[in-house]
């Protein structure tokens, strides 16, 4: 049995038979209680009478820092000691040193960091003080041929760690030629002893077909080898193969168990696919709980897929409500390790405030990390960003890089863009022959938006008579894809907005099509067309029932239209207090004549409790926008002193403004009280 098989030091002697050992035994037997500076005497000692194993027993105590400074150089010259002996422990612990190397080790109470301390102190005097206290330096150079060299003296001396080390060494060409051959045969040398590591090595042969034909059913022969000594990869290896059917029938239930057995070993595959099998119920009860737990450990430990999951999971609420702001934390660590997705998810939780504080730079900036790994969407954002310069400095020449970059991956929205840009001239010269061709390309993509916006184009700045085929195509190509800004203008088209005469039976069937699909302006302008006397439509309770509907969708125009059809009772059954609720609707934003008419009637008390005050409030508001006789009529209110204090001067202000517009009542009032316009101008 090897060292590494079994617990250093496990010989222990009476003290009564001390004086009869060597100081190699002693040195375990103060080792084994704890003493090591004890132990490292004697064993210097044994080492000085050329005891091989005593050389190699210091290593390691440089190795693990055990009574001395931690120091791989030093373990290092003791390992080579022992191995030039024959010491096979040591061959291979040395022959591990040089393949990995060893880099100075930093920390507060580390001697590299000491060494840089110093050196900022001592200068030039900090080397030679270095040289005293670690004559070997710190660190150790990799060094894949010697590394080859002393691992393949302990794979022949039989250490089966050795032999797997030196398999992988063949397998990879490391040290040597690469060797599938040499490799499976050391393979297979460390697995006769029973080496998990050199099992589970045969499975990945057999199973990437590494110098083998490939062979699911030896693989997994091998993984289950490896796995029943709790070999953690080798258990995660075999559950994919039982949960795929590979070399063996499906078998959730054993994959679930293989993974829950190595996520027991905190194992971030595992931790991940067994959770990802508990939220799905795959071969495991369904448990939301266990399955949270077990992502969220696999993500603790960086593990992307299980962040990326953890997003997903709280992002939609897996059986449970959705948890924005862990969804937008988890979103924001993928992100931070080059999830282009990710990137794209949390730029647009920044932009929306969906589970953070909306933080517009915050979302710029993301959204560029993704367009710089190739997600076309967040380019189309970022150039949006430049060009209105949101969340960054306006700048129009990166707008049109990252529109051309969206461009290239498919998004027709940005070629639509490209084409505004040089149409309008946005921080660019006028170039209607560049917007043209970038419009052209984006209405070739077949996107309903591109096909409008290059049908206008064309409108506005190519009136040839044979364009207008090639409008109407386009719009009736859009409209017939359920756009409904197409269809709109295809109605305006038809009442003769672009020229030719006006057909309002032909535009009414693509007016109401755009309607039906929610397009406000044609629910006003078909309520508009119903409700006009003279048109050849004329029908006042479809009238009513269209405006109601843009009303409702929050178009100003048409709320003071319903409020005045029901207080006249057009089309519907009178209601002054309806009517009165939708001035109010129009009048909180900001329509002028809603406004006043409001004013008047919360005055008068129609529809309403009579509320002077409130009439006053509305009345300014109209008049601060410029209207004459909602100025007339808070001079009145503040000349009277009703539903406010009174105040000539300021009802003398009001008049002015209204007789400046030449209103007749306002300069009857100044008139009424001796004073004209030129007057109060004085």
């Amino acid at each position: 049995m090897t060292l590494s098989a079994r617990s250093l030091f496990q010989w222990i002697r009476p003290a009564s038979a001390f004086s009869q050992e060597g100081p190699l035994e002693r040195g375990k037997a103060a080792y084994e209680s704890g003493q090591y500076l004890e132990a490292l005497k004697l064993w210097k000692l044994a080492a000085q009478a050329g005891e091989a194993e005593a050389s190699y027993r210091i290593g390691m105590l440089y190795a693990r820092g055990e009574g001395v400074v931690r120091s791989v150089p030093d373990a290092a010259i003791w390992h080579e000691r022992a191995a030039q002996l024959g010491n096979i422990e040591a061959q291979f612990q040395l022959g591990l040193i040089f393949l990995y190397g060893a880099n100075p080790v930093l920390g507060p109470y580390r001697h590299e960091t000491w060494y840089q301390s110093s050196a900022a102190r001592l200068g030039d005097e900090a080397s030679n003080v270095l040289d005293l206290i670690f004559p070997h330096g710190t660190s150790v150079a990799k060094d894949v041929d010697a590394a080859f060299r002393w691992i393949s003296a302990a794979a022949e001396g039989g250490k089966a760690e050795a032999q797997t080390v030196l398999g992988n060494m063949y397998s990879d060409g490391l040290g040597c030629a690469k060797d599938l051959q040499a490799a499976l045969g050391w393979y297979r040398a460390a697995a006769d002893q029973k080496c998990a590591p050199a099992e589970f090595a045969l499975g990945d042969v057999y199973y990437q077909g590494r110098g083998v034909a490939v062979d699911f059913e030896q693989a997994a022969i091998w993984y289950r080898k490896a796995a029943d000594q709790d070999h953690v990869r080798a258990q995660v290896a075999l559950a994919f193969m039982n949960l795929k059917g590979a070399g063996m029938p499906e078998a959730p239930a054993e994959a679930a168990r293989l993974f829950q057995s190595a996520a027991m070993h905190d194992d971030a595959i595992a931790l991940y696919n067994i959770g990802l099998l508990r939220l799905n119920g795959t071969g495991v009860a369904r448990d939301i709980d266990l399955a949270e737990t077990a992502l969220r450990k696999a993500a603790r430990k960086d593990h992307l897929p299980a962040i990326q999951a953890l997003a997903e999971f709280y992002s939609h609420g897996a059986g449970a409500e959705p948890d924005l702001r862990e969804a937008a934390t988890w979103y924001e660590k993928a992100a931070e390790r080059g999830d282009v997705q990710a990137q794209f998810f949390i730029g647009r939780f920044y932009a929306t405030g969906t589970g953070v504080a909306p933080n517009i730079r915050q979302a710029a900036k993301w959204f560029e990390r993704a367009a710089e790994n190739g997600h076309a969407t967040a380019a189309f954002n970022v150039a949006i960003f430049y060009l209105n310069g949101s969340g960054v400095e306006r700048n129009v020449e990166a707008a049109i890089k990252w529109f051309e970059r969206a461009s290239e991956g498919g998004i027709s929205a940005a070629r639509v863009q490209l084409g505004r840009v040089y149409s309008v001239g946005m921080g660019v010269p006028r170039d209607q022959k560049l917007a043209g061709e970038w419009l052209s390309k984006a209405a070739v993509g077949g996107d309903p938006d591109a096909k409008t916006a290059y049908a206008l184009f064309l409108l506005h700045h190519d009136g040839a008579a044979e364009r207008l085929a090639q409008v109407q195509s386009l719009l009736t190509e859009a409209a017939e894809a359920d756009y409904a800004p197409a269809a709109f203008q295809l109605g305006a088209l038809q009442m003769g907005k672009f020229g030719g005469i006006a057909d309002v039976r032909g535009a009414i069937p693509w007016f109401t099509r755009a309607a039906r699909a929610g397009h406000v302006e044609a629910q006003y302008t078909l309520a508009l067309l119903y409700a006009d006397p003279n048109s050849s439509v004329t029908d006042a309770r479809a009238a009513a029932s269209w405006m109601a509907t843009a009303a409702r969708a929050g178009n100003a125009a048409a709320q003071f239209q319903l409020a005045v059809m029901y207080c006249t009772g057009n089309g519907v059954a009178q209601d002054v207090a309806q009517g009165v609720s939708w001035y109010e609707a129009a009048a909180q934003q900001g329509h002028t004549v809603a406004q006043y008419n409001l004013a008047v009637m919360v005055g008068r008390g129609q529809g309403r409790e009579a509320d002077p005050k409130k009439a006053v409030e509305w009345f300014q508001k109209a008049a601060e926008q410029g209207m004459a006789e909602a100025q007339v009529a808070l001079g009145d209110a503040l000349m009277s002193g009703t539903g406010v204090a009174q105040d000539r001067d300021m009802a003398l202000h009001w008049y002015q403004h209204a007789a400046r517009q030449n209103n007749e009542g306002a300069v009857r009032r100044l008139k009424a009280i001796g004073l004209t316009l030129a007057d109060t101008e004085r």
